[in-house]
């Protein structure tokens, strides 16, 4: 596949291109970037790149702060964030914590993306991105729609996994509560047997690490393979994420020996 790049440099992805021929492109060439950049915000489009790899986020180009002009970039780290589940590490001082709290999967979806939004502002969760994660969560959801409940006191019965449909990219979210009342969230995207985290928020103090670290254990309980974390940052690394090359995720991803 021959690649097309930016006058700046960046490979430019269009939608009638293949997305993992991209990707094995961009490893082949040993490209240098994180990002790509791709336009429009077709949902079709949008859910191929999530397919291959990408983790897709936005940006505002507009020269004019009253017309703004949107663009994506497709991201593939050079270095992930990986949480296999046998490394998860508790700390002492926040095991105490973890039996105040019930969380829930795929629950209030919307309400955690706009929180997310209202957290951490829309530098790159703009809004045509989000309008479109939104798109791709009810087309899925239009086919095959499941919706399960996790207890943290509790045992999963009978409950399938978080896999409304293991060949399409399924926006998800996970919602934390303490006493009925919202207390962290975090929406990502379900591919297969994995599950990418895009952005999370928390309302109290200890709650964003509880309600990670029951998220882990329900993607274990539920077969998936690990908990894909993104960028690496020192708060995953110390809940015993691993960083991996963009070759070695890929190779995860696509469940290859």
């Amino acid at each position: 596949m021959n690649l097309k790049y930016t006058l700046s440099g960046y490979i430019y992805i269009s939608p009638e291109d293949d997305c993992k021929e991209t990707v094995d492109a961009m490893l082949a060439t040993n490209y240098e970037g994180d990002f790509c950049i791709a336009e429009g915000f077709d949902p079709e489009f949008v859910s191929r790149l999530m397919e291959a790899g990408f983790l897709v986020m936005s940006i505002n180009i507009a020269k004019s702060e009253n017309i703004p002009d949107y663009i994506m970039l497709p991201k593939l780290h050079l270095v992930r964030s990986a949480l296999f589940f046998e490394n998860l590490h508790i700390k002492k001082s926040i095991k105490r914590f973890l039996n105040r709290y019930e969380l829930k999967a795929d629950a209030e979806f919307e309400k955690i993306i706009n929180r997310c939004v209202e957290k951490h502002g829309n530098d790159w969760l703009t809004p045509p991105l989000v309008d479109c994660i939104k798109k791709i969560r009810q087309n899925v959801i239009s086919n095959n729609k499941k919706s399960i409940e996790y207890n943290t006191s509790q045992q999963i019965k009978d409950s399938p996994p978080l896999i409304p449909n293991s060949s399409l990219p399924y926006p998800a979210s996970f919602a934390l509560y303490r006493d009925g009342k919202l207390a962290a969230g975090e929406f990502g995207i379900v591919c297969g047997n994995i599950y990418t985290s895009y952005s999370g928020f928390y309302e109290e103090t200890n709650a964003g690490t509880v309600q990670l670290i029951h998220t882990a254990r329900y993607l274990k309980e539920n077969g998936f393979s690990f908990f894909d974390l993104g960028m690496p940052l020192d708060y995953k690394t110390g809940l015993g994420a691993a960083d991996i090359s963009p070759e070695e995720f890929i190779r995860l991803w696509r469940g290859e020996e």
